[in-house]
């Protein structure tokens, strides 16, 4: 039988249970992520306890969100944006999580970030701008902010012993030197999901020679995402 014609014969309470669990349960999963990079995290995690991840440009709580999923099941991390203002949304949606307003970068100061009119775009990289612009963007704002090494914001928030099953970078053609900020011998992500912009391929095959130097091998991949676990 249908799902319509499931929920034509049932009381409106019932019937909304129905097709809540026909979309949850019955073969249909609901994914957060800009393309399904949840589904594939909670698959690789299905029967693992619920684990630590960090998010760098973690954008919004749920919308684009590659965590949200694990959180929802039990999980909680860090939350990183750049974006001004951006934290407001994580301290109401995840109070469990640290949630961070800054940049990540190789050096501490500070750097230019522009801001689109749509802020998942939002980027440190000046010579994305003519790209996004191509494809119908603009830029609304530009404006100085805070940036921090990675490795100098893990060793002051993660938990002392506590590993980290996810770290997922997504910052908008800035994801190598985020990665290059990391203390790799003290902070070691069992999965890792980087953007690995199609556009960009020179970007690309950079990261992934970094990390094939930290013997990372690639597992997974959609459009503008790839997949990595740690082969230690």
């Amino acid at each position: 039988m249908s799902v319509r014609s499931r929920l034509g014969r049932l009381p409106w309470v019932k019937a909304l249970r129905v097709a809540v669990n026909d979309w949850t349960d019955g073969g249909y999963q609901k994914s957060y992520a800009q393309e399904g990079e949840d589904l594939i995290l909670g698959r690789y995690f299905e029967y693992a306890p619920p684990g630590f991840y960090v998010d760098v440009g973690a954008h919004d709580p749920r919308r684009f969100s590659n965590t949200f999923l694990l959180q929802r099941r039990g999980w909680r991390g860090i939350n990183i944006d750049a974006t001004p203002g951006s934290m407001r949304r994580f301290r109401a949606a995840r109070p469990r999580d640290i949630n961070l307003e800054c940049a990540v970068g190789a050096t501490a100061g500070t750097a230019t970030l522009f801001q689109f009119n749509e802020p998942a775009l939002n980027t440190l990289d000046g010579t994305l701008v003519p790209l996004y612009e191509s494809h119908g963007y603009c830029v609304v704002a530009k404006q100085s902010i805070p940036v921090r090494p990675l490795a100098e914001i893990l060793a002051e928030y993660v938990p002392p012993g506590q590993a980290i099953q996810l770290m997922s970078v997504d910052v908008e053609g800035f994801d190598l030197q985020v990665l290059q900020s990391n203390d790799w011998g003290r902070f070691r992500p069992q999965v890792l999901v980087v953007e690995s912009l199609k556009d960009a391929p020179l970007h690309s095959a950079a990261l992934s020679a970094f990390l094939d130097e930290h013997s990372y091998r690639l597992f997974a991949q959609t459009v503008n995402s790839r997949f990595y676990e740690t082969g230690q």
